[in-house]
């Protein structure tokens, strides 16, 4: 791919952007065309390390808040994000991508731990790193650890791939006159309490001066005008 303004970048996948329509679990449609898009984005030249949610099995903070001991609830959550990599690492390789599954908890005979200069390396190489459990740590969000990987990896930007095609003033699907932001600043968003992202993630992005596009990853050819420096979903940033 000519010209990429991004050249390696750290994918936030959501547990419940691969339901598709599904009430839970994971759509084979669904993932079948987010690989495809992956694979368009990894043709193209870009390193890739995707950071993926466990919300379409297990919501650690709805069952928090229901009563069952937090940390409990979360470490659940955790095992979900690594069924979910694990069926992203299957679909990736039926559709010929090379990928490597990471988790932030040891479960040594099923995936690899987490490991820095590991991951790095497979990148180089062009394969794509998907990072399963979170933090590892209770009482953060897969959004967090997305930013956190994405520094570590030295990623020039983090994009969030949603089912609508940016951020919004409110819920598109409750209000048809939302407002769609193009850009919008780091600030804006913590002010606004927008709730695309916690606002640790932001936070910390913020902070380290990276960069966050919300995409709509079911918009064909959207990744890549996203990566081409085209305009695209929402792009948020210092100014």
């Amino acid at each position: 791919m000519a010209n990429l303004k991004y050249k390696r970048i750290l994918l936030k996948l959501s547990g419940e952007a691969l339901m598709g329509s599904d009430s839970f679990g994971v759509n084979p449609e669904v993932i079948n065309k987010i690989v495809a898009e992956i694979k368009s984005a990894i043709d193209g030249g870009t390193e890739l390390a995707v950071v993926i949610g466990g919300g379409n099995i297990f919501r650690g903070v709805a069952l928090g808040a229901a009563g069952m001991d937090r940390a409990t609830a979360d470490y659940m959550g955790m095992l979900a994000t690594v069924m979910n990599a694990l069926a992203l690492q299957d679909a990736m390789k039926h559709g010929g991508i090379i990928s490597r599954v990471q988790s932030a908890i040891n479960i040594d005979q099923i995936v690899e731990p987490y490991i820095r200069a590991k991951a790095i390396r497979y990148l180089e190489e062009k394969k794509v790193v998907i990072f399963a459990a979170g933090t590892g740590n209770p009482f953060f969000t897969t959004d967090t650890a997305a930013a956190l990987r994405a520094m570590e990896m030295n990623a020039e930007i983090m994009i969030k791939a949603t089912k609508v095609d940016g951020i919004f003033s409110e819920d598109p699907e409750k209000n048809k006159n939302a407002k769609l932001y193009d850009n919008i600043t780091f600030d804006e968003a913590i002010n606004k309490n927008l709730k695309v992202m916690d606002a640790t993630a932001f936070t910390l992005c913020r902070d380290q001066k990276l960069p966050i596009a919300v995409f709509n990853i079911f918009k064909k050819n959207a990744l890549q005008n996203l990566l081409l420096g085209k305009k695209e979903g929402t792009l948020v940033s210092l100014n």
